[in-house]
């Protein structure tokens, strides 16, 4: 029989609107568990008093220097009033999940039963690095939760100033959008850095997101140190029979309005079928006998809408690939930073693609390693030094998609660039 529950009067009113509330989750746990009971009272008197009391600390599992991110009260002394003993540490285990986020019911309700048995039973699927998150456990306990997770097959993710565990989206498994293996690109990356997962040795964390196409479902540009989008550098491929179908059941307006106009580089256009155009570039599907979607590759910016809205019909390219971000993160010191193109488009195909793609992850991360300031994420070091720095840093050359903002001034003067060119070609000739 669990200990009486505190009056929550601001956590009550929590439940008193229209959506479903954490607090009825926290008011069910609580029933037979003290941990919980104490935990409600904790919130309740954090809201009262407008103010957090979790500090952290050290905690951790043998043989493993992150993964576990201690919270303990500092209002658990006797001498305060209130006490809430019982949820006096509330620490959080990160666990590493599959790729892609596949999981059976079996492995799920074992999750369960292991985090009743060892925590307060509140767990979140998943945290933004992906992990899920075991919420709510005393010091104690810690250990014996990892053992019982650990035989399941699953390990610790990363926390603190480390290399932290990966995303990727559920793509080639089931998504016909997917351009590049998401899975084996996360595996290649999680197997090769498991000891900087595992040990923390950063500046700062050091975050890889895997998304199968433009459309980026792990939000990986605004969200991880390295970003892999995939992308496709041919023309958009296209299925008359299935255009035809769509055009039927939906029509010329939501054809106009919804594809046609919304395309943000005006790449497509409805025509007459009898005056398309022929080219390289060019991709046209007739949706009735008269009229044809034309689209002009070239200006096509792969920014997914018009695939997402006739899936099927319309479709990403054949010769597919990814794109290769650095420096995406959410507010920190100078603010939101988006990721920086710095490969525009790397071929994922063989094993070969994928051990390119790793070394360019160790070179980062090397470079990173050695020249971030403490507490500083990869895109704040890059807007420091330099873009032109951090590319000579990593070994990849400088290129027009680089660019992240065109000159407002178009006119450049070209005096002495005959002899600049001369000089390097000389050093390279005598290198």
């Amino acid at each position: 029989m669990a200990k009486k529950p505190h009056d929550t009067p601001n956590l009550d009113q929590l439940e008193s609107g229209p959506w479903p509330s954490f607090v009825t989750g926290l008011k069910r746990l609580a029933k037979d568990k003290d941990y919980v009971v104490d935990l409600l009272g904790h919130l309740e008197h954090s809201y009262q008093t407008r103010k957090g009391y979790w500090k952290g600390g050290t905690v951790g599992v043998f043989g493993y220097g992150g993964g576990v991110i201690p919270r303990f009260t500092e209002i658990k002394d006797a001498d305060e009033k209130p006490v809430f003993k019982d949820a006096a540490e509330f620490h959080t285990l990160r666990i590493m999940p599959p790729a892609g986020m596949h999981y059976n019911t079996d492995i799920l309700r074992k999750f369960c039963d292991i985090w009743e048995k060892h925590g307060s039973g509140l767990i979140a699927f998943h945290g933004q690095s992906g992990d899920i998150m075991m919420q709510g456990c005393t010091t104690e306990n810690v250990q014996k939760a990892f053992d019982e997770i650990n035989e399941l097959g699953f390990d610790l993710g990363g926390a603190g100033p480390a290399v932290r565990t990966s995303m990727a989206c559920v793509g080639h498994a089931r998504c016909e959008q997917s351009c590049y293996d998401e899975g084996k690109g996360l595996r290649t990356i999680v197997n090769s850095f498991l000891d900087d997962i595992h040990r923390p040795a950063l500046p700062y964390k050091f975050k890889f997101k895997f998304s199968g196409c433009p459309n980026d479902c792990m939000n990986s540009i605004q969200r991880s140190d390295m970003a892999i989008i995939g992308t496709w550098r041919d023309n958009i491929q296209t299925d008359e029979a299935l255009a035809k179908k769509w055009f039927a059941k939906h029509g010329m307006n939501e054809l106009v309005n919804d594809v046609v106009g919304m395309c943000p580089t005006r790449a497509i256009q409805l025509k007459e079928i009898k005056d398309l155009r022929k080219g390289e570039n060019i991709s046209s599907v007739a949706v009735n006998d008269s009229q044809a979607l034309e689209i002009d590759n070239k200006d096509c910016v792969r920014c997914m809408h018009c695939i997402n809205v006739m899936t099927g019909a319309l479709a990403p390219g054949n010769d597919r690939g990814a794109t290769i971000l650095v420096g995406g993160k959410r507010t920190l010191k100078i603010g939101d930073l988006m990721g920086t193109v710095v490969v525009p488009f790397m071929k994922l195909k063989t094993d070969e693609d994928y051990e390119k793609l790793l070394d360019l992850a160790k070179r980062t991360v090397d470079f990173f390693a050695e020249n971030a300031l403490e507490h500083e994420r990869t895109g704040e070091m890059i807007e420091r030094i330099g873009l032109v720095n951090f590319l000579e840093g990593i070994e990849v050359d400088v290129d027009p998609s680089m660019i992240s903002a065109p000159r407002t001034n178009p006119y450049v003067r070209m005096d002495g660039w005959d002899e600049e060119v001369a000089k390097v070609n000389a050093k390279k000739a005598a290198a």
